[in-house]
């Protein structure tokens, strides 16, 4: 089955088509596509992740032409950005 990995790093978007076994995981994708050859930050502890936007654990089963989504870490805390524009404005 064909399924697809995503990642959008700050300078560009990485993608991945893969074709692999019916009842391959989301992890098992992951590992499959090299994202940890080309993000070696990454090699002790997966991103979040995520299929077509609903966040998953990396044991979840994929279907035909999923798109495995994986997420950066947020820089900042959106709450946070929030208080401080509140409290600029004012």
């Amino acid at each position: 089955m064909r399924i697809h990995v995503a990642f959008a790093a700050p300078t560009r978007i990485w993608r991945q088509s893969l074709d692999v076994p019916v009842g391959t995981t989301a992890g098992q994708a992951v590992a499959l596509s090299g994202f940890a050859r080309e993000f070696p930050e990454f090699t002790d502890h997966l991103p979040a992740m995520g299929v077509y936007g609903e966040r998953c654990d990396p044991g979840r089963v994929l279907h035909e032409n999923d798109r495995v989504e994986l997420y950066r870490p947020l820089v900042f805390d959106p709450l946070e950005s929030r208080r401080r524009r509140a409290a600029h404005r004012r």
